[in-house]
């Protein structure tokens, strides 16, 4: 027998109130099973089930409508939930892009003037944002004269926001896309190129071949953090062989660049590592290699990437200065 349940137990099995029940009847949404001799609704577990879908599709932001075609099976739950999906998945991205803006906008202080750029800047499309970091590369990058392969590399360190951002990534672009439109931030680091590759030496630093060797090193120090970051012991054998090969490799590129060639001179190099010696004070004073740095940081961030950490580069040749001691 199909047993028939009274309203105030449908709305408790249910979680409706009795006066949303009685309204999704009164609209033909799920209409009572049967009535008692006294006109009250009744409903069997079907009509309690179908009941309980309608709030979850409600409480999904279904409209009435929609519910009435699942139902009636004008429509499957799948396509609804799809469409559906498709709209929360851009209200999501809406709100994240909100929440970016008001962020900067409490962080920075924000006059009333700048919220409507910052607006439009995490609303650029991808085709507007590499329009933008293009202007910046080319104004750095004009009249410095270096193997034209070295501009196109330097074009291409450029912001990929995923399809989802997070409000981190976003707040990220929002910065990186005040920089690189600031006139004085922009300057900086084209002078600090200007300086850096203004050399012959410089000009050579530039070439496919040096950047290829400065690769093949990066690679290297990459295999050296993970060594250092799992802990392996500094005075262990594949430490101290691992620092040899960058010592090595770092007396290779210093033959490629000056012509000369001193594998002791590289090992003492990184022996006499010190965190307070010329290369740190040297970047604490290089304005422009510290803008640079912060737009890598942010690009790191939207790009998903690892950022540059000295002190973690830091760690890492104290670790091999002590392999090779």
């Amino acid at each position: 027998m199909n047993e028939l349940y009274p309203i105030g137990d449908v709305a408790r099995r249910t979680g409706l109130s009795v006066s949303a029940i009685r309204f999704y009847a009164d609209e033909g949404v799920v209409t009572p099973t049967g009535l008692t001799e006294g006109g009250f609704r009744q409903y069997d577990v079907h009509a309690i089930a179908r009941l309980e879908l309608v709030r979850t599709l409600r409480d999904l932001g279904a409209s009435l409508d929609d519910i009435r075609q699942v139902l009636a099976a004008e429509t499957t739950l799948h396509d609804l939930a799809a469409t559906h999906l498709r709209l929360v998945e851009g209200q999501l991205r809406q709100f994240r892009a909100r929440r970016a803006v008001l962020r900067t906008i409490v962080r920075q202080h924000t006059t009333t003037e700048q919220v409507s750029l910052i607006h439009k800047l995490v609303s650029m499309s991808d085709d507007d944002r590499d329009r933008l970091i293009n202007q910046f590369w080319d104004f750095v990058t004009e009249g410095l004269d270096v193997h034209p392969s070295y501009p196109d590399r330097l074009h291409s360190q450029r912001p990929r926001l995923p399809e989802e951002p997070s409000t981190e990534q976003l707040e990220a672009w929002i910065e990186l896309a005040e920089i690189v439109q600031d006139e004085e931030f922009r300057t900086a680091v084209r002078d600090f190129f200007r300086r850096a590759f203004g050399t012959e030496k410089g000009k050579l630093m530039a070439t496919p071949e040096m950047m290829a060797r400065a690769e093949r090193h990066r690679k290297l120090l990459l295999e050296a953090r993970a060594a250092q970051q799992a802990g392996v012991p500094a005075d262990s054998r594949q430490a101290r062989d691992i620092a040899e090969r960058v010592a090595a490799d770092a007396a290779e590129f210093t033959a490629a660049l000056t012509g000369e060639h001193d594998p002791d001179r590289a090992r003492r190099g990184i022996v006499e590592f010190d965190r307070n010696g010329k290369a740190a004070q040297w970047r604490a004073k290089s304005t422009g290699l510290k803008l640079l740095t912060r737009y890598q940081s942010l690009l790191a961030t939207i790009n998903g990437t690892p950022k540059p950490d000295p002190d973690q580069a830091t760690a890492v040749r104290e670790w091999m200065a002590a392999a090779l001691s």
